[in-house]
């Protein structure tokens, strides 16, 4: 059965060098793409505290940096990469939860990978993907480019931010596409990382393209160390000028921190250079295996509303955003005095971010 097995394994790797090498020699060398972002802000919590603690951006009364982003990528034929790395808090903070109080432990470096995988297009509409990948889950991303909103949703600072795994996605058309996969044990790791190391985590997304403007995507993960997750993604570019969005999102099982919670993202255009618009969040915490660290204790609930601006000036987009989180059940934030408990926190925010 072991010979059987690597016979095939042989010959499917030799049709795959016969047709790599073919591809070769009809395509020409695609150029090597650079691709990024830098980002600083100024926040202020008006407590003089540092209160909401989703992530990135945390550091009170200070001008701070985010992170450069680096990234590589290049097809050549049916075969792709994609390395990109990160340099800064905002990158590191993934992996190192003591980065959230404003600075990194002594002896940590700043560098984060972002992604790094190998793609191979089989078909025009079957593609293979390993590697080390930003999440399928979710609205929010880790890079601000991607994000409307500067500040992060509680939805994404309890959700995977990364996934290490391979996938496979069919393309059945412009409208339909289904993604499978297996992914390591955890969350936000490019290794197995349980005390039995094990790929046993199942990923899926159903993508959909319902009319012209509206996508949506419903996501699956699931692994007995990380827990499942179910989640829906979508966005409708109504008019020319405005566009609604839509996180909803459950998790349940094992992992840091079990919730529910939704948020919407209405965007208005005044103007081609300026566009406004609002996250409007509720964010329910449930049980939790190893604690929380967004601020919210289980059982306590949370509705935060942030209004946001985007000026852009050509690859720069300043952002000034204003931000009221408040709790339901449990005073989780500090008053100025610093002693006292409240259920209400705010803060500003200004941002610049370049993308190029």
């Amino acid at each position: 059965m072991k010979k059987t097995l690597l016979l095939l394994s042989v010959l499917v790797a030799g049709s795959f060098a016969v047709k790599a090498q073919d591809t070769v020699k009809t395509t020409s060398d695609a150029p090597l793409v650079i691709y990024g972002s830098v980002d600083t802000y100024y926040k202020n919590d008006f407590s003089k505290h540092a209160n909401i603690q989703t992530s990135f951006g945390s550091d009170q009364n200070s001008i701070s940096i985010g992170m450069i982003d680096l990234g590589l990528k290049k097809k050549v034929g049916k075969a792709s990469f994609v390395g990109e790395m990160s340099f800064g808090p905002r990158g590191q903070e993934q992996s190192i939860p003591d980065a959230s109080a404003g600075s990194l432990p002594t002896g940590v470096s700043s560098y984060h990978i972002q992604n790094l995988y190998v793609s191979y297009d089989v078909t025009s509409s079957f593609n293979l993907t390993a590697g080390y990948m930003a999440t399928f889950v979710g609205y929010e991303v880790i890079s601000p480019t991607a994000n409307f909103n500067y500040s992060t949703s509680y939805l994404f600072s309890a959700g995977p931010f990364q996934n290490a795994g391979f996938k496979a996605t069919y393309t059945f058309s412009d409208k339909v596409s289904l993604m499978a996969g297996v992914f390591n044990d955890n969350w936000n790791t490019y290794k197995s990382n349980s005390s039995t190391p094990e790929v046993s985590t199942f990923g899926a997304q159903l993508f959909l393209a319902p009319v012209k403007g509206w996508t949506a995507y419903i996501n699956l993960a699931s692994g007995k160390y990380s827990g499942t997750v179910l989640d829906l993604t979508t966005a409708y570019q109504i008019t020319d000028a405005f566009k609604l969005g839509l996180n909803a999102a459950r998790k349940s099982g094992e992992g840091a921190l079990n919730y529910y919670g939704y948020a919407l993202y209405p965007q208005l255009a005044v103007s081609k250079v300026v566009t406004f618009g609002l996250r409007e969040e509720y964010f329910k915490a449930k049980a939790t295996n190893s604690g929380s660290d967004i601020g919210i204790a289980p059982g306590n609930s949370v509705f935060a509303s942030t209004l946001t601006c985007n000026i852009k000036a050509g690859p720069l987009t300043f952002i000034p955003e204003v931000r009221l989180d408040h709790t339901k059940n449990i005073d989780a934030f500090v008053k100025s005095d610093g002693s006292t408990f409240t259920k209400s926190a705010s803060q500003f925010l200004l941002a610049a971010v370049y993308a190029f």
